[in-house]
């Protein structure tokens, strides 16, 4: 079983639109098309995906919940999560909302959605997901503050039962930065957009730094052609059992206690 909890997908009409503005914003080609057809080329190789987008704007939300929900809902390898913003009116009937749509999670790209992660506005919205939803973050960008590890690190500390995946090793090309300020909060990672940047050996440092049973594998795309990412994972020094943690079960647990919170509802 591998299941990929990082991977973005677009509606078709704009996904060629989306995916060169994600071109423009990281000044890399893109590595596949953003399309769920495109994604799903990979169910040979991935049994499962996590999809989601993040919303630019508080008017784009719920039409990305509902495309989100739309095709999670059609395709039963594909486990969607919804989007919010800080300036969305409503995030508790959203949360209803898209919880009643079946999406399992919340995703965040602040860099993009020009929000700290600490930001006030957003301590509303993480006190209705924590125990409830886990939120996946894009942490790290020296070119930005907005998503320093030092400020999710606050955000753990005042929510210690959110459940949080801290994508690109919790600090895409700051690593050793997200090592100082998350080694000793508790949250989990993703090895997405890391191991071609960090090398073999010092990825697989880090992750046994941190502990195996945070990580989680991920592929970004469409900004990488996921077998690339999953030959890039395969040459780490890792063992088997190791390999068998990042590759599906502890995404299993974040996925079942989240099911389970829904049950209890």
């Amino acid at each position: 079983m591998i299941i990929d909890f990082h991977a973005h997908i677009y509606p078709e009409k704009i996904a060629a639109k989306a995916v060169a503005s994600i071109c423009a914003f990281y000044s890399i080609p893109m590595g596949c098309d953003g399309t769920v057809e495109g994604l799903l080329k990979y169910r040979q190789e991935i049994d499962r995906f996590v999809v989601f987008s993040a919303a630019a704007a508080p008017g784009q939300v719920v039409s990305i919940n509902d495309f989100i929900a739309r095709t999670a809902g059609g395709h039963p390898e594909l486990t969607g999560f919804g989007t919010l913003h800080p300036d969305f009116e409503d995030p508790e009937g959203e949360i209803d909302r898209l919880t009643g749509l079946g999406l399992r999670g919340l995703k965040f790209h602040s860099d993009m959605q020009r929000f700290n992660i600490d930001d006030e506005r957003m301590m509303r919205i993480y006190a209705l997901a924590e125990g409830k939803l886990p939120i996946v973050f894009h942490t790290g960008d020296y070119r930005y503050d907005y998503s320093h590890p030092r400020r999710l690190a606050r955000v753990l500390a005042a929510f210690p039962r959110l459940t949080v995946v801290a994508a690109h090793f919790g600090g895409w090309s700051i690593f050793d930065l997200a090592l100082e300020y998350l080694k000793d909060r508790f949250c989990y990672f993703d090895v997405s957009s890391s191991i071609p940047y960090l090398g073999r050996k010092r990825a697989a440092e880090l992750i046994r730094l941190y502990g195996v049973e945070r990580f989680l594998f991920g592929t970004d795309f469409p900004m990488w052609d996921p077998r690339r990412c999953l030959e890039d994972f395969y040459e780490l020094d890792l063992r088997d059992d190791e390999r068998e943690l990042i590759l599906h079960q502890n995404a299993e647990r974040i996925l079942a206690v989240c099911c389970a919170s829904r049950i209890k509802q």
